[in-house]
């Protein structure tokens, strides 16, 4: 059986509220109390009981984070990131996954698991603001993502047209001219595709350079092959770019192997650039450029907020906080020759 906090209390001479206090970190415990009870606990190896604590607020000690694919490696990574930030808060997180589809999405967002637990961060792809009204009970809810929402929420999310631009502006000044968007959507013009293609347009036109549709591909879906089709359609129709700005890393990395099959040469012939800076890019046989989200503060940001609007912040109003993120240039990008 574990030691108890009468154990430590006993140990240290102390009463068992001190060690309470120095256990949930409050404030008031001198620096010299508190290292006599940590030196206490650490001998006695004391481990709290974060069931029972979170029991006594009334709370499950669990954060729900619900995304569209776990398959693909950008969510992988953030739910890992999300995983570490809620254990620095002492919260267990529960992954569910709703395939991207909006009847899915709607039943995690309505408290479909609100007897479970304690909020929801939630990553939307086809949920629509009105699905957002009227949401009952009381569990917090933190949207992360690019898609954008008119609705009483936090939402942490990097700046996509930003991001994008940044992305174009790094192959126009390598001499890059003929810069081709992969991964564009013809409907939902709120999603991060319809952003992403905004800022290839807006950057385009800053750098003098002309943005021809008939550089930008449409595709259903954001996978490799999708990436690979996407190229392929593009070099099919004669609209060879210099250039390929990629709605995700798994499409350029799709894009990036129809090119080689086509006959042509990564970043020579035809530079590459990514967004979400997957594991999969930096270990590819070229290494791919990309947009590089701040993963860790997207879930840093999101678990502080559930977990403050848990602990009762009644000033804290709904915002949009919008995370950083870099350009990272690696091989598959590089000047323009001949």
């Amino acid at each position: 059986m574990g030691a108890s906090l009468k154990d430590v209390a006993q140990l240290a001479g102390v009463s068992v509220k001190t060690v309470s206090n120095v256990v949930n970190n409050y404030p008031h415990v001198t620096p010299a109390m508190r290292e006599r009870v940590q030196r206490a606990i650490d001998e006695l190896g004391y481990r709290p009981n974060l069931t029972a604590r979170h029991l006594r607020k009334g709370r499950t000690g669990i954060i729900a984070l619900a995304v569209p694919e776990l398959g693909n490696p950008y969510f992988a990574e953030l739910a890992g990131a999300v995983i570490d930030a809620a254990a620095r808060h002492d919260y267990t997180v529960l992954l569910d996954h709703t395939a991207g589809l909006r009847e899915k999405e709607v039943l995690v967002s309505q408290g479909f698991r609100a007897h479970v637990i304690d909020g929801l961060i939630l990553s939307p792809i086809e949920l629509e603001a009105e699905d957002l009204l009227g949401r009952p009970g009381d569990a917090p809810l933190v949207l992360v993502g690019e898609r954008e929402y008119d609705a009483p929420y936090d939402h942490i999310a990097i700046d996509n047209v930003a991001a994008a631009r940044t992305a174009v502006r790094h192959l126009a000044g390598l001499g890059r001219q003929r810069i081709a968007f992969l991964g564009a959507r013809r409907e939902m013009a709120r999603q991060p595709a319809h952003l992403r293609l905004r800022g290839w347009r807006e950057e385009l036109t800053a750098a003098g350079l002309p943005h021809d549709d008939a550089l930008v591909a449409a595709t259903d879906g954001y996978g490799r092959w999708d990436g690979a089709a996407a190229m392929n359609a593009l070099l099919d129709r004669g609209a060879q770019p210099d250039a390929v700005f990629a709605y995700n890393d798994l499409m350029a990395l799709g894009a990036m192997r129809a090119l080689v099959e086509r006959g042509l040469r990564v970043p020579q012939d035809v530079s590459v650039v990514g967004f979400d800076d997957v594991e999969e890019g930096r270990f590819s046989t070229v290494a791919l450029t990309t947009v590089s989200p701040d993963k860790q503060a997207i879930a840093r940001l999101a678990v502080e907020r559930v977990v403050a609007r848990l602990a009762g912040a009644p000033q804290l109003q709904p915002e949009r906080i919008r995370p950083g993120y870099t350009l990272v240039a690696r091989e598959s990008t590089a000047p323009r020759t001949g």
